[in-house]
């Protein structure tokens, strides 16, 4: 059921083609610095992203092209149940990601990163880049898509319905990565999710 507009309050008009395009571009940004902080310090977040971090660790592929080849068949969904215009910015936001965490390397890299810092710090910045993305009507695909659906389906948080996913995946990562990477992981995901869960409520924000 939706909510009636709140007396006095002027409906809130749609982001411009500029809003979003700079939206996508740095949340990208946030996030794809995120991954960097993640992989120096040899932790993984959750979601399509935690695969690819898995598939990284275990077989030294690259990591900006695993985040965008595991995304593909998502968008299939994303197209029939969440329309063509958050797919096409979900697509995009995805590509500059990977374009972005295969390029920063070359120009920015951490000498000294501790890696409890760097759990939390990499789980905040990944919540805000992923919160700018959900508030222009766009995701980083994958299990994001489906926090997506079933918010805008059944009312579940997104931030909720993501955590649930990842704790999956950090268990997986045991038999993969140290004890002690794994709950840092877990840290940074409850920092992510915590950003993502408490700011992205149904009807607080009033951007389109």
């Amino acid at each position: 059921m939706s909510q009636p507009p709140l007396a006095g309050v002027a409906a809130a008009a749609p982001h411009s083609h500029f809003e979003d395009a700079q939206g996508l571009l740095v949340a990208s940004l946030f996030v794809a610095l995120a991954v960097l902080m993640f992989q120096q310090a040899l932790l993984l977040t959750g979601g399509t992203t935690g695969l690819a971090f898995l598939l990284h660790y275990a077989f030294a592929w690259p990591l900006g092209w695993l985040l965008f080849v595991l995304n593909l068949p998502f968008y299939v969904f994303a197209w029939l149940t969440l329309g063509p215009v958050f797919t096409l910015k979900t697509f995009a936001a995805v590509a500059l990601l990977a374009l972005w965490v295969q390029w920063l390397p070359l120009w920015l890299g951490f000498e000294r990163l501790h890696p409890v810092l760097a759990a939390v710090l990499a789980g905040l910045l990944a919540g805000t880049g992923i919160l700018m993305l959900l508030r222009h009507h766009a995701s980083l695909g994958g299990i994001g898509i489906l926090a997506v659906y079933l918010q805008k389906r059944l009312g579940w948080r997104a931030g909720v319905v993501q955590m649930g996913f990842d704790a999956l995946l950090l268990l997986l990562a045991f038999t993969l990565l140290p004890p002690k990477q794994v709950l840092l992981s877990l840290l940074g995901a409850l920092a992510l999710n915590m950003v993502i869960a408490v700011n992205h409520r149904t009807g607080r924000y009033m951007g389109v």
